[in-house]
């Protein structure tokens, strides 16, 4: 360490927002201050659902013009994480092939189900070991292939939403380790491009850039970008690890690090619930249950569960905010803690939720086809998702331990969710297990830490996880063994419902 004060830029863009976010490291601790933040979200055009990545770049200057003026010469390097599976087509000219796509596009609908005519589900997951969802990238390019073929062998470099704002900031045409996991083609073991999955579905490959693990140094920043933003020339761009839930579970200030008792749950849109192993776990029990193995950095492998989490929230909110109604979260949580306890269940991954014109009425239609009374006021809707999540969460928890043969004893939630103290309560409660809550800001201080690490501040993940241990404040919530009977009904309920779908 060198003992002086740095300032790591971490770019951290979500499904509905992006920030600008600054660590600072006095060489012991790390403080996260948000620079910039923007709205982020589709465009709706032509019938299809579209990212306006360059008004992101947009913004994404104009954070780092705020902070060029505000850190000077103490900043050392940026880095960029974002949502995974989407990514953007360049020709050979390194210019933008059509408006990237959103992964919520109906366009991937039965994707699925096409895809496994031409390859067995069990070859896909044989090569991938990856989960399996209509949005992941394989099937995105096969639709976008399918639809636009000339497009597609037009296409030089196939860059994933934090490689092409690296190129943005660098001209570094590679792609990071960690959201080249998230696509479903790339084979974890071997950690490089899974070809022959490719060549089985008659896919191009000439666009698949180089794989560089996170911490990469990928170069200085463009002439244009020190221009307009009056960074340093020296600042450098060091690839984080790029995919948000990766950075996340950096950012998890865990003291056990290599072991299998604790599990995380990176809580926001989505929520990925999972663990952190040695090596990949590709067999027919992880493949029965739909379990994913992404990349973690120093090569870990995440085997996790993408769970559909607080969009189900964010989507009642929506529906009652076109209705004249407007409830912050918070006064939705407060509307929740009044409803009646465990009324009904759903299973947020339904497909029925992932993108329905009205939350709500997905949620009682729901109800209604599984024979159980329908929520009725805005806080049974919000209370009835947050403890469907609470029991997926349990689900997945007794998955994630068969497929490990560990015993889980403390769930680490961080991420946005983490505020969501009803949820967090829940969750111990679903689940029988301890929860720390904490940090909110998990990715951005994942991110920067990465950097950190590049800048051989700290050694490696452990060291990583002790200055945010030391860094932040954690919420910790014990079972409430007066509930137990209450939220096992509750999964039997939810599981019987499942049995007959």
């Amino acid at each position: 360490m060198r003992g002086e004060k740095r300032v790591y830029l971490a770019v951290d863009l979500g499904a509905e927002s992006g920030r600008v976010m600054a660590g600072l490291w006095d060489g012991k601790r790390i403080t996260l201050e948000e620079v910039h933040r923007f709205a982020n979200g589709p465009v709706y055009i032509a019938e299809s659902m579209r990212w306006d990545v360059l008004r992101l770049w947009s913004e994404i200057q104009n954070g780092l013009k705020i902070a060029g003026s505000k850190y000077g010469s103490s900043i050392a390097s940026v880095g960029v994480d974002t949502w995974g599976v989407d990514f953007v087509l360049l020709d050979e000219h390194q210019e933008l092939l059509g408006l990237p796509y959103h992964y919520r596009d109906c366009r991937t609908r039965g994707a699925l189900k096409r895809a496994f005519k031409k390859v067995p589900k069990q070859t896909i997951f044989r090569h991938t070991g990856i989960q399996f969802m209509e949005i992941n990238s394989l099937y995105q390019l096969i639709e976008w292939y399918n639809h636009a073929p000339t497009l597609v062998k037009a296409a030089r470099y196939l860059l994933f939403m934090p490689d092409y704002f690296h190129w943005c900031l660098s001209g570094a045409l590679v792609v990071e380790y960690t959201i080249a996991s998230t696509s479903q083609f790339l084979n974890p073991v071997k950690r490089t491009w899974a070809r022959e999955l490719l060549r089985k579905f008659r896919i191009p490959q000439h666009f698949l850039p180089d794989i560089v693990p996170p911490g990469k140094v990928l170069g200085r920043l463009r002439k244009g970008v020190v221009e307009y933003t009056g960074l340093p020339k020296a600042v450098r761009v060091i690839a984080p690890a790029s995919h948000d839930t990766a950075s996340a579970v950096v950012g998890v200030p865990t003291a056990n690090t290599g072991q299998l008792n604790w599990a995380y749950i990176s809580s926001g849109t989505w929520s990925l619930m999972g663990v952190e192993i040695e090596t990949p776990v590709i067999n027919e029990e992880s493949l029965k249950l739909n379990f994913t193995n992404e990349g973690g950095v120093n090569y870990t492998t995440r085997l996790l569960k993408n769970i559909m989490g607080l969009w189900l929230v964010q989507g009642c909110r929506r529906s009652f905010q076109s209705q004249g109604k407007e409830y912050s979260y918070a006064d939705l949580v407060n509307l929740a803690k009044e409803a009646q306890p465990l009324k009904c269940v759903i299973d947020p991954d339904d497909p029925s939720f992932l993108n329905p014109k009205d939350m709500p009425t997905a949620i009682r239609e729901f109800c209604q086809k599984t024979g159980q009374p329908e929520p009725q006021t805005e806080g049974e809707l919000v209370r009835c998702a947050l403890e469907s999540l609470a029991i997926k969460y349990r689900v997945v928890l007794s998955s994630l331990e068969q497929l490990t043969g560990s015993n889980v004893e403390v769930i680490h939630i961080v991420g946005g969710g983490s505020q969501n103290e009803l949820l967090n309560q829940m969750t111990a409660d679903a689940c029988g297990r301890t929860v720390l809550a904490g940090p909110v800001e998990a990715t951005a201080l994942g991110n920067v830490m990465v950097q950190a690490m590049a800048d051989r501040e700290v050694k490696n993940l452990s060291e990583i996880r002790e200055v945010i241990r030391n860094s932040v404040d954690l919420r910790k919530y014990d079972p409430n063994p007066q509930t137990a009977t209450q939220w096992e009904d509750a999964l039997d309920r939810f599981q019987t419902l499942l049995c007959r779908r």
